[in-house]
């Protein structure tokens, strides 16, 4: 499982109905939600040297620098405080702000989301989204009333996970018993094509709990990792051998950590479930 679409906002975000509009035929589809600690990001200056526009940051006391080359008839201007770039027909424009601070993360190594809680919301046929469930999330309450560290805001990264399920089939000719070959194929489409959206949401959530190992997930860490009890419980009796949950975005504006996992903007989170114990650990029973 995958995720294949995000939306990220500051914590503050969710009551501003305005400023979610344009954002909410992503927000829809997304059911998984973090909760996590991200730097502020200062935007101080920007130059024109040359061919060359420099935007200058600072995260957590320290300065750095965006470069980008420009063609030959774009110049630096300002509107007040406002900067831009400007051709000689007078259009402006000015870099992406996802891009950029997607390079900014990527150049700088300093824009990380620590993980704190991960939830999901599903409702009746995929009817809830995060934001309808963060509205009236204790947790979330809980956690920004413990205080956020100097230097940090309190920020929501929202995941849209693969709506479809896909089959990959690998043979291993070296197999030593091959006489359950057909029979396991077969079992495996029937486990495959009989998993509900809502289960695959309730797989990807739990993956990313024990992956994680989020502070504020405390409760469910280390055996039953979701509420949704019953869901879990179906897919248990699916027998799956593995849960994969992957979170590889470039486009992400920081990378992922939590105090079990270190920052990076690729997470594959497998756990193998090959034998009843390690499927009790997983799914609680």
């Amino acid at each position: 499982m995958y995720a294949f679409n995000y939306c990220t906002i500051p914590a503050e975000g969710i009551y501003n109905k305005e400023a979610l509009a344009p954002l909410m035929s992503v927000i829809e589809t997304c059911h998984i939600y973090l909760i996590g600690y991200t730097p502020k990001i200062d935007f101080i200056n920007a130059l024109q040297n040359d061919n060359t526009l420099e935007l200058k940051f600072e995260v957590l006391g320290a300065e750095h620098i965006v470069g980008y080359e420009l063609s030959s008839e774009l110049s630096l201007k300002m509107d007040g405080d406002l900067h831009y770039l400007e051709d000689a027909s007078g259009q402006r424009c000015w870099p992406d702000e996802t891009e950029m601070l997607a390079r900014l993360s990527s150049d700088s190594k300093a824009i990380n989301f620590e993980v704190k809680y991960v939830g999901q919301a599903y409702g009746q046929d995929g009817s809830r989204n995060a934001i309808d469930r963060l509205l009236k999330h204790e947790t979330l309450q809980k956690i920004a009333l413990k205080g956020v560290p100097n230097g940090y805001r309190l920020t929501l990264l929202l995941l849209s996970v693969q709506p479809n399920n896909q089959l990959i089939t690998t043979i291993n000719p070296f197999a030593k018993n091959r006489d359950e070959g057909s029979a396991r194929i077969q079992s495996g489409l029937e486990k495959l094509f009989n998993t509900s959206e809502e289960e695959r949401i309730s797989l990807y959530e739990a993956a990313l709990i024990r992956y994680f190992y989020p502070e504020f997930n405390k409760e469910f860490k280390d055996s039953f990792p979701s509420t949704n009890l019953k869901i879990l419980q179906d897919c248990y009796n699916k027998d799956f051998c593995t849960v994969v949950a992957e979170i590889c975005i470039d486009e992400l504006p920081f990378r992922l950590w939590s105090q079990a996992v270190k920052p990076a903007i690729y997470h594959i989170a497998k756990h193998s479930l090959h034998n009843d114990e390690d499927r009790r650990m997983f799914f609680g029973r």
